[in-house]
C-alpha cells in the first residue's frame, strides 16, 4: 500500500482529512504521521479543531509505557496552552501520576502568556517543594519573568540566588529574564552589574539593557552601554536601532541622530515602521520637523504609528494647526486613529486652544470607540480645561471608569488654573481617599489651589508635611507656589525673606510673582526694589518692564514711566502687542487694541461705546490712572476703551446665540480697567465671560470674577 503523503501546510487542512489515517497502527513509518509532531503543528497553527483530533486518536489508541505518555500529554498541555484554553490545559496537568519539568514550564508558560504571573510563582514553588524537580533555564526565566510582571521585586531576587547558585544564571534566557526584570522593578544598577559580571551577551541582552535605562531616564548610562556594545563589535538589528534612536531623541542631539541615521542607510537593516516612526519621532524632539517630514514623505508604507509619530512631532514643535491638517490626510489613506493619534490631535487643540475642534475630536473619539480610553480621556480633560470648558473637563472625568495619577493631575491642576481652588482641593482629598499617590505635579495643583483661596496654614501643611510623607522632594515650581499664596495673602515681607532665605535658585517667573503681588497691593516701594533686582537678573523680561511702568503711573510718576521706556528702547526690548481672539462657528476672530481690520469693526466699536455707558451706572469707572502716557484725560478714554479683550467680547455679545459663554483668549495680562468692564459686562448681558489671559482664567459671572480680583 503507498505510503499518504500530506501536503503543506498542515495546518490549512481540516481535521476530517486526517481521520483516515488517524485510524493506523501508532507504528508510522512518516514523520509526519507522529502524534507527537502532529499536535505540535497543530500548536503552532493553533488549529484547536485538528489538535483534538489527534487528542481523540490518543485517548482511543495509546498503548505507550509511561514516559512515552507523559511526553504525549506535555505535548496536549503546549496544544491546549497554546490555543487559549488554559481551564484544560489545567485539568490534564492536574490529573497528570507523573510530572517532569516539560510539564511545569508548559503549563508555567501557558500563565504567562495568559496574564496571570502571580499562578507562575506558585506552580515554581510547588515544582520545588511537591514535586521536588529541579528547574531547567526555560522554569526559572519564565518564573523571573513572572515577577517582573507582577513587579515582585523581593521574589526576583530570590529567584536570582537561586540561578545563581545552580549556574543557570550563564545561560542567556536567564540573563535576559533577570535584566528585564531588574529593569522594571527600577533596581537599573543590578541590571546593569549582572551585563557587567555575567559572561556572554549578545544583541538582545543590549537590547534589553538599554531599554530599561532609558524607561528609567538614565540617558547617560545608556550612552556609555552604547559604547560598549560598539567596542564588542556586537551587530545591530532592528531593536537596537530604534533604541539608539529614542537615546538621540532623549538627548535632543540631532548631530548624533544623523549620524546613526546614516550607519542604518549604510547597513543591511530592512526598514519597518517602527524603524521609520523612531526616525521621525528623533528628528522632532531634536526639532527638526523638516526633515521628520521629508522622511515621512518617503515611507512606502506608513501605518497609524507612522502618522501618529509625526503628528506629535509638530506638536512638540508648536505647530499645532499643522498637526490637526494631517489628520484629514491620514483618514484619506484609510488609517483609523488609535488612543495615541486622539491624545495627540487633542493636545494640538488645546495648544490652540480651539474648542469646538477638541469638540469634534471627542466625538470621534466615541465613535471609534475609544471615548473609555484613560490616554484618550486624559488628553480630553488637559483640551478641555486650557480651551475654558472646566465644566466639560470636569464631565468627562467623572464618567471615567479607569483613572490614573495624569488623570487625577489634569482634573486638579484644570481647577487651579481656572482658579477654582475649592473644587480642586476637594478633587485632591478625593484622590486621596481612592489611595492613588499624589506625586510631583499633584502637589503643583494644589498648592495652587490654597495660594488662590489665602489658604496660607493649609497650605505650609501641604509643603512641609504631606510632600514628605509622600517622599516628594519640593522643586522651584512648588517654592514659587509658596511664595504666591504668602503673596496673595499680603505678607510680602514674609513671602521676600521666604525667598531670601532659602537656597533655591529662583528664576524670573518666582521674583515676578512677589513683583506682581507688590503691584496688587500697591505696595510700590517695594515693588520697585524687586523690579529693579529683577532687571538685573534678566534684561529681556517684558513682564517686568511692564510692571514696573504700571507703579510709576499709578502714582502719575510720568518721569519714571518716561526711564522705563528708555531703558526698554536701550536694550531692545520690545513690548508684545495685546491680542485677543475668540472661536465662532471653527473661524477664530483676531483682534488688536484699537482694531480697525475686521470687516465689521464699525459695528464692534458702536456695540463697546454702548456697553461703556450701561455699565456706568453699575458703578463703573474708566481707570485711566494705569494709562502709561502723560496725556489728556480723554486720549487716556479712548485709550482704554478699545482694547483687544473688550472688541472680543463686544463681538462674541454680537454673534454668539444668547445664553453661550463666551470664551475670549488672550496673549498678556489684561489691564485692571477691561478686568473691571467686564466683569459689569457678564452683569449687564446675563452672560458667562471666559478670559484666559497670559496667567490664568478668568470666570466673569453676575459681576464677579473667580480671580477674586488678584491675577
Amino acid at each position: 500500500m503507498a505510503m499518504l503523503k500530506l501536503p503543506v501546510p498542515i495546518s490549512s487542512l481540516a481535521p476530517v482529512k486526517f481521520t483516515p489515517f488517524l485510524s493506523k497502527s501508532n507504528d508510522l513509518a512518516s514523520p509526519l504521521l507522529d502524534p507527537m509532531k502532529l499536535l505540535k503543528v497543530a500548536a503552532d497553527a493553533k488549529n484547536l479543531k485538528f489538535g483534538r483530533t489527534i487528542h481523540a486518536h490518543l485517548i482511543i489508541t495509546n498503548r505507550l509505557p509511561g514516559d512515552c505518555r507523559v511526553n504525549q500529554i506535555n505535548s496536549l498541555i503546549n496544544l491546549y496552552v497554546k490555543c487559549d484554553e488554559l481551564f484544560i490545559a489545567r485539568q490534564m496537568f492536574d490529573r497528570m501520576s507523573k510530572r517532569n519539568v516539560v510539564s511545569w514550564c508548559a503549563l508555567m508558560a501557558g500563565y504567562m502568556q495568559n496574564g496571570s504571573p502571580l499562578e507562575v510563582f506558585e506552580l515554581f514553588k510547588k515544582m520545588i517543594v511537591k514535586d521536588n524537580i529541579f528547574p531547567n533555564e526555560y522554569v526559572i526565566a519564565t518564573v523571573i519573568s513572572s515577577c517582573r510582571d507582577s513587579q515582585m521585586y523581593v521574589e526576583g531576587r530570590q529567584c536570582h540566588g537561586f540561578s545563581l547558585k545552580s549556574g543557570l544564571e550563564l545561560h542567556q534566557y536567564v540573563k535576559n529574564a533577570l535584566i528585564q526584570m531588574y529593569s522594571k522593578c527600577s533596581d537599573v544598577r543590578a541590571a546593569l552589574k549582572i551585563l557587567d559580571t555575567v559572561p556572554g551577551y549578545d544583541v538582545f541582552c543590549y537590547n534589553l539593557v538599554l531599554n530599561g535605562l532609558l524607561e528609567h531616564s538614565h540617558v547617560r548610562e545608556a550612552i556609555e552601554v552604547l559604547k560598549l556594545m560598539i567596542g564588542e563589535g556586537t551587530k545591530w538589528n532592528n531593536a537596537t536601532f530604534v533604541t539608539i534612536f529614542r537615546i538621540c531623541a532623549s538627548l535632543k542631539d540631532l548631530k548624533f541622530g544623523k549620524h546613526v541615521h546614516a550607519r542604518m542607510l549604510k547597513s543591511d537593516i530592512d526598514y519597518d515602521v517602527y524603524i521609520g516612526s523612531s526616525i521621525i519621532d528623533m528628528y522632532g524632539k531634536c526639532g527638526n520637523v523638516l526633515s521628520g517630514r521629508a522622511f515621512f514623505d518617503q515611507l512606502q508604507n506608513r501605518n497609524v504609528v507612522s502618522w501618529t509619530a509625526i503628528m506629535a512631532a509638530y506638536f512638540q514643535n508648536g505647530f499645532f494647526e499643522e498637526a490637526l491638517n494631517l489628520f484629514s490626510k491620514m483618514e484619506i489613506d484609510h488609517i483609523p486613529p488609535n488612543e495615541y493619534t486622539l491624545a495627540v490631535l487633542l493636545n494640538s487643540a488645546a495648544g490652540l486652544s480651539a474648542l469646538s475642534h477638541g469638540d469634534q475630536l471627542h466625538a470621534r473619539a466615541e465613535k471609534s470607540g475609544l471615548k473609555g480610553n484613560v490616554i484618550v480621556g486624559n488628553a480630553l480633560i488637559i483640551m478641555y480645561s486650557k480651551s475654558g470648558d472646566i465644566l466639560a473637563a470636569q464631565c468627562v472625568f467623572s464618567n471615567m471608569k479607569c483613572c490614573d495619577s495624569i488623570t487625577w493631575n489634569a482634573i486638579i491642576t484644570g481647577h487651579s488654573h481656572h482658579c477654582i481652588g475649592k473644587e480642586a482641593l476637594n478633587i485632591f482629598h478625593d484622590m486621596l481617599t481612592a489611595r492613588e499617590c499624589p506625586n510631583y505635579v499633584t502637589f503643583i495643583g494644589v498648592l495652587s489651589a490654597c495660594a488662590h483661596l489665602s489658604l496660607v496654614d493649609e497650605g505650609l501643611y501641604y509643603f512641609n508635611h504631606l510632600m514628605k510623607q509622600f517622599g516628594i522632594v519640593p522643586g522651584l515650581e512648588h517654592y514659587t507656589c509658596i511664595v504666591g499664596l504668602l503673596s496673595r495673602s499680603g505678607r510680602l515681607d514674609e513671602a521676600e525673606n521666604f525667598m531670601r532665605s532659602n537656597p533655591i535658585n529662583w528664576d524670573v517667573v518666582a521674583w515676578r510673582t512677589l513683583l506682581n503681588a507688590c503691584y496688587v497691593h500697591r505696595n510700590y516701594d517695594k515693588g520697585k526694589q524687586i523690579a529693579e533686582y529683577l532687571l538685573q537678573m534678566d534684561h529681556e523680561d517684558v513682564g517686568s518692564y511692564i510692571l514696573l511702568s504700571n507703579m510709576h503711573a499709578r502714582v502719575r510718576r510720568w518721569d519714571g514711566v518716561v526711564k522705563v521706556r528708555k531703558l526698554m528702547r536701550e536694550r531692545n526690548v520690545k513690548k508684545e502687542p495685546g491680542v485677543s481672539w475668540l472661536e465662532i462657528r471653527n473661524i477664530a476672530h483676531v483682534f488688536t487694541s484699537e482694531d480697525n481690520k475686521h470687516p465689521e469693526s464699525s459695528q464692534i466699536y458702536e456695540m463697546v461705546r454702548d456697553l461703556l455707558t450701561k455699565i456706568r451706572p453699575l458703578g463703573y469707572v474708566p481707570d485711566i490712572a494705569g494709562v502709561l502716557h502723560d496725556i489728556e484725560d480723554e486720549q487716556k478714554l479712548d485709550n482704554l476703551s478699545y482694547h483687544s479683550e473688550k472688541l472680543a467680547v463686544a463681538y462674541g455679545l454680537m454673534k454668539l446665540p444668547s445664553g453661550a459663554p463666551i470664551r475670549v483668549i488672550k496673549n498678556l495680562r489684561m489691564c485692571d480697567d477691561c478686568h473691571t468692564a467686564i466683569k459689569l459686562i457678564s452683569k449687564l448681558a446675563n452672560r458667562t465671560i471666559i478670559v484666559r489671559d497670559a496667567n490664568r482664567f478668568h470666570h466673569f459671572q453676575d459681576g464677579f470674577c473667580s480671580c477674586g480680583d488678584y491675577w
